[in-house]
């Protein structure tokens, strides 16, 4: 199945793509298969992570605001509010029709079970006047707002439909393509994107993905204070922005460093943002949706003017390398822990860096290898089941070292080990191994042992 530009990115709200913009989704596709003028009360069932860390990422928010009809794309702040204060007073306004009872803290049930086909789960129950089941559906968030019923989880992937005229499953079979074709990974991308829109619209909607990024960041550069959770974890962007633009940074250490600041600055600034509920761009995960960002503005401040070829060419490529992720691995922390989140973000940022800067196919495939292989094995512990810490600072980690990685590549002539196929086999692999504490359950690792007692 394609999975393409317009399915990988999307405009959302934070903190979690799976935690928060999955069970919105997964709350509206309940809504479609139901007459809310015959439903008097609904019940909501959460498993696995989505239970562990459900509170933290806000979980039982996003329900509410999806069973009221709500989509994460539009949905505004007041809206959310509204709703949510409603929901305090025992009331929803189901599909924004039919207000029903509705008590947040027993209609929302946190369980201790996870379900064997995914850690993400979550089920949906509507009754009727006479208490009898009206409907009831299981879905899963398998990831970077993606949902899935119990029968879609369970088909075999299946091959191409051959709607996009370059179908590939690997990145092996991607470079034979580019090799056979004599056409570059975006340009590959930009004919499979073809096949389901027009051209211009491909291009609309790069520099809509561009520009609501680059508003997150000016956003996250500009609000201060503490992010919300109880961690009383400071926003750092702003101070860092204000003091990169009066040439203080300058006077503190060599400017040889500057450069890096910036995308220190915006990797922060959008995770900042996202830690706090606000708009941004699943790239292809919220909890890794800083290192795109920070890569491309960064690259594009470097360059005289706007260039939209530039920014579509980018997005296509990492769509490419992100859909592989996902495809043949897992772009889900629950699932696979964290290099799953930022590994797969990582990859995409230097792959489409390295095609940017005047990299071979064979180059961008080691690129992406690089920016993968370097983050194997690495845990989702968010501490107090919190998009914060240590997530925020991971992605500024993950952005210069996608950067580095397709220096790296570029120093080369493509020539490399390791495979990218292999490298994403073995984070499978890896995350088949890791210990469920280690994903997205914040039962281990920082997120047990940076508790003070």
């Amino acid at each position: 199945m394609y999975v393409g530009l317009f399915d990988l990115f999307k405009i959302g709200i934070g903190p979690s793509s799976s935690h928060t913009m999955g069970p919105m989704l997964a709350a509206q596709k309940f809504l479609s298969l139901i007459d809310p003028m015959r439903v008097v009360s609904v019940t909501v069932d959460l498993y696995g992570s989505l239970s562990a860390t459900g509170r933290g990422h806000k979980t039982d928010e996003a329900v509410i605001c999806g069973l009221a009809g709500f989509s994460a794309n539009t949905v505004t702040a007041e809206e959310i509010n509204d709703t949510l204060l409603l929901a305090d007073q025992g009331q929803l306004l189901l599909a924004s029709k039919n207000r029903i009872s509705f008590q947040r803290e027993s209609d929302i049930r946190f369980t201790d079970e996870t379900l064997d086909q995914h850690p993400n789960a979550l089920r949906f129950t509507a009754y009727d006047s006479h208490g009898e089941v009206v409907d009831s559906e299981l879905y899963f968030s398998v990831g970077g707002g993606f949902v899935q019923t119990l029968t879609e989880l369970m088909e075999t992937p299946q091959t191409s439909n051959q709607e996009e005229p370059y179908p590939f499953e690997s990145f092996k079979d991607l470079l034979a393509l580019c090799l056979s074709e004599g056409l570059s990974i975006s340009c590959v991308m930009l004919e499979n994107e073809k096949a389901l829109r027009d051209q211009d619209a491909v291009k609309q909607q790069c520099m809509k993905l561009y520009r609501a990024m680059r508003h997150c960041v000016d956003t996250g550069m500009s609000v201060q204070g503490l992010l919300p959770g109880g961690l009383q974890v400071r926003r750092r962007a702003p101070a860092l922005h204000q003091s990169l633009v009066s040439g203080q940074r300058k006077n503190l250490i060599s400017t040889g460093f500057e450069g890096m600041d910036w995308v220190n600055l915006y990797a922060l600034a959008v995770n900042e943002e996202n830690a706090a509920g606000g708009r941004m761009v699943t790239a292809p995960t919220n909890g890794a949706a800083g290192i795109i960002p920070a890569v491309l503005l960064w690259f594009m401040d470097q360059q005289a003017q706007e260039d939209a070829r530039v920014v579509r060419d980018f997005f296509l490529v990492a769509t490419a390398i992100g859909s592989l992720c996902k495809r043949n691995a897992s772009i889900s922390g629950a699932e696979v822990g964290c290099q799953g989140e930022v590994g797969s973000a990582c990859a995409m940022a230097a792959g489409a860096l390295c095609e940017v800067l005047g990299g071979t196919p064979e180059q961008v495939e080691n690129a992406a290898e690089i920016g993968l292989e370097h983050n194997l094995g690495l845990t989702c512990d968010p501490v107090g089941g919190l998009v914060q810490v240590p997530c925020i600072e991971r992605n500024a980690i993950a952005a210069v070292k996608a950067i580095n990685a397709a220096h790296l590549a570029l120093m080369g002539d493509g020539r490399h080990f390791v495979s990218f196929d292999k490298v994403l086999h073995t984070m499978k692999e890896t995350g088949r191994d890791m210990q469920d504490k280690y994903k997205e359950t914040s039962r281990g690792g920082l997120a047990v042992s940076a508790v003070e007692c």
